[in-house]
């Protein structure tokens, strides 16, 4: 749901699996402190690096004890892959270099000291920072062997489109789409109620980053027109989901609840086109204009009729509630052309399409994003489980 930071954070400890690793390495010879400092310096390598030099007073046997440790890791994580595999995951300007770490080990005696010189002669040149930082990426590249995306990238939170950057750059992975990743397909595609259905998910949860920023969605014209229609209307009851500290001022609460507003009833005009056009789907009572009676503050569904909270709809027309005004279509095209025309929108779909698909067979275990209990499964009390797959694997 577009929580990057948390993605980003899944990837750089492969889901535990690197702080298993180290404490099975090392876990009778450090304390907890240190095990902790030395997962937390292979996830986070630049800012923990800076942070451990700096409460150290001989910075050069920091050195020499971190790489050997950080080597020992690389080699456990590395084993189970064939040499060409792991020379792959090298960085190239010390790709030599960490070749000649990972098979030579200084257990052996004749080899010890061939070893030590060459952890030595890194520190003396002062590649020492730079060499810890590669190392550690390669630890947490080669700890994934596989990373399976069960869905839902898109919406809420600020980061997806710096989600899909890394995925776009990532080897080794699959998508099974999730609900949420359908809309942006579709809105990219050009599909209007999947383009309204995104914005107003943006807007619920305060999340214009990832239209705006990331994707260079025009939200100009929605603005304008939500001031036009209900400029005197507070909107209350579409005000936006604040999840965070980092609030928008009043002002801005106002025109965004009013954005939503707008862009709802455009919604659920262009769901009752497609439910008009497909009857076999029996949606029918979804429809929910059809029973609006503003006029008398109610709406009737199912046969029943409840009161309304909000009975300002300038825009529907009664006798013929899905019907979108002149105003409505203009504003739904230029949407979505901003939709269609976003290069880095139409690359990040591609890399959905490419990598993903409804469902995946991996290991035995079947992948999926979710699934709805259906009249059979509850008569016959079936269980469907989802296992996490190889212990390489990250799943997510």
């Amino acid at each position: 749901h577009g929580e990057h930071e948390a993605f980003s954070h899944i990837l750089r400890n492969a889901s535990g699996n690197i702080k298993r690793k180290v404490k099975e390495l090392f876990g009778a010879s450090m304390r907890e402190q240190e095990l902790r400092d030395l997962c937390t310096l292979i996830y986070y390598p630049e800012q923990k690096l800076e942070y451990l030099k700096a409460a150290e007073s001989d910075v050069s046997n920091f050195y020499a004890v971190t790489l050997f440790r950080l080597i020992r890791v690389l080699q456990s994580v590395s084993s189970k892959y064939t040499r060409s595999k792991v020379r792959k995951a090298l960085p190239g300007e010390f790709a030599y270099i960490i070749q000649e770490l990972l098979h030579e080990s200084p257990s052996d005696d004749d080899k010890d000291a061939y070893f030590r010189r060459i952890i030595e002669t890194i520190i003396s040149t002062g590649q020492a920072d730079e060499f810890i930082v590669a190392i550690c990426n390669v630890i947490q590249r080669l700890s994934i062997d596989q990373l399976h995306v069960l869905g839902d990238i898109f919406d809420r939170g600020p980061g997806a489109h710096i989600i899909m950057d890394t995925l776009c750059d990532y080897d080794r992975f699959d998508i099974q789409w999730g609900n949420h990743d359908a809309l942006w397909m579709g809105a990219c595609a050009g599909n209007e109620a999947c383009m309204a259905n995104v914005l107003r998910l943006s807007l619920r949860y305060n999340n214009l980053v990832t239209l705006e920023d990331g994707y260079g969605i025009n939200l100009m014209p929605l603005a304008t027109f939500a001031v036009e229609t209900y400029g005197d209307d507070p909107c209350t009851g579409f005000e936006p989901v604040i999840a965070n500290n980092d609030a928008p001022d009043a002002k801005t609460l106002r025109l965004m609840a009013r954005m939503h507003k707008a862009i709802t009833i455009i919604q659920f005009k262009l769901e009752g086109r497609i439910i008009d056009r497909r009857p076999q789907w029996d949606m029918a009572d979804r429809k929910v204009l059809a029973g609006l009676r503003p006029d008398l503050g109610s709406v009737t569904l199912d046969g029943k009729t409840y009161r309304l909270t909000d009975s300002n709809f300038p825009t529907v027309n009664p006798a013929d509630p899905y019907r979108l005004t002149p105003e409505e279509e203009n504003l739904v095209n230029r949407l979505c052309h901003s939709f269609v025309i976003s290069d880095r929108l139409e690359r990040h779909i591609q890399c959905l399409l490419s990598h993903g698909c409804l469902y995946k067979i991996c290991n035995s275990n079947l992948l999926f994003h979710g699934s709805t209990p259906t009249e059979h499964s509850r008569k016959s009390s079936s269980t469907t489980a989802i296992d996490t797959p190889e212990r390489n694997s990250c799943t997510t």
